[in-house]
């Protein structure tokens, strides 16, 4: 007897799930975390482009290691560097959406993430507050974003129905939810926002992402944390790396307990994510060059809104 059509595609997709869940993972991950440019009075004393070594730290304490990508390369360069990682991180700060090298190397990276999972190469990328907003611009194609009352605030997340189902959300612990949702511990430093009015008005943002959680500043409503339907792509508004590495003593810096457990949750998940990649240096040598070890981070200050920095020429 022939089984229905909806029959064999079950079977056919549990096979193939199977078959992904028997691939062995990478335990030696290495993500690639987006430099952007410093400001004007930085760039001759101490560099031309910052990571904020919060993001850093963020990543290693979820088991990863970390590679500076710094801006003005080559699109050959990054197509090089993209082919080494496992995973691609777009940090928050402040550049130009449209016309920074930032955006530049976000728009090269993402169109090889794209590209790569198209051909059943799984690659994720994280954007958080900055990266966040690119995220929008890369996949709209324009910017949508309007300006919200959000600097220096700490939320609970709006869960949607989605969100404890979604890949982000359903390994976390119940306890940590819940603290998610019933405690100010999202650290938000943005000034803009994707409100769900624009989000909803754009086919190609509402075909892409998934709405996990949104947010509200006394005006409008505005989406802070998303994934992708189609591919390892997650953005959050909130700044899950500063509760337990940035110590400026502004409000919505949170260092509770469960402020903390939000950042590990959050971090190991995306690490979890690059553990599914397999690419890899060309040698040990050209790995162990290209690591973020090989650089010092500078104490800024504990009134800086980054407590220390990685710089480049």
């Amino acid at each position: 007897m022939c089984r229905p059509a909806a029959a064999l595609l079950a079977v056919l997709a549990a096979s193939l799930c199977c078959g992904a869940m028997d691939q062995p993972l990478n335990s030696r991950p290495i993500i690639g975390v987006l430099a952007q440019e410093s400001r004007k009075n930085e760039q001759a004393t101490r560099g031309f482009s910052y990571i904020a070594a919060s993001y850093v730290k963020y990543l290693e304490a979820a088991g990863a290691r970390v590679v500076p990508v710094r801006v003005n390369l080559t699109e050959e360069e990054y197509t090089k560097i993209f082919n080494s990682i496992n995973g691609l991180l777009l940090p928050g700060g402040s550049s130009n959406l449209l016309t920074s090298q930032y955006s530049r190397a976000a728009k090269i990276l993402y169109n090889l993430a794209l590209k790569a999972n198209d051909a059943s190469d799984y690659f994720p990328v994280w954007g958080t507050c900055l990266g966040f907003e690119q995220l929008t611009v890369l996949t709209a194609k324009k910017h949508l974003l309007t300006l919200t009352d959000t600097h220096a605030v700490a939320l609970p997340l709006n869960f949607t129905r989605r969100a404890r189902s979604s890949r982000l959300f359903r390994s976390f612990p119940k306890d940590v939810l819940r603290s998610l949702t019933e405690e100010n511990i999202t650290a938000n430093f943005h000034k803009w926002s994707l409100s769900t009015k624009n989000f909803s008005a754009n086919p190609t943002l509402k075909k892409f992402y998934k709405v996990l959680s949104t947010n509200h500043d006394g005006k409008q409503e505005f989406i802070s944390t998303m994934e992708a339907y189609r591919y390892p792509i997650y953005g959050v508004l909130w700044h899950p790396e500063k509760n337990p590495f940035e110590w400026v003593d502004k409000p919505g810096m949170i260092h509770s307990t469960a402020a903390t457990r939000v950042a590990f949750y959050s971090a190991s998940f995306f690490v979890s994510e690059a553990m599914k990649n397999n690419h890899s240096f060309p040698s040990r040598e050209e790995e162990e060059r290209a690591l973020i070890y090989n650089f010092c981070p500078v104490f800024r200050g504990m009134d800086s809104v980054f407590v220390q920095s990685y710089y480049f020429d």
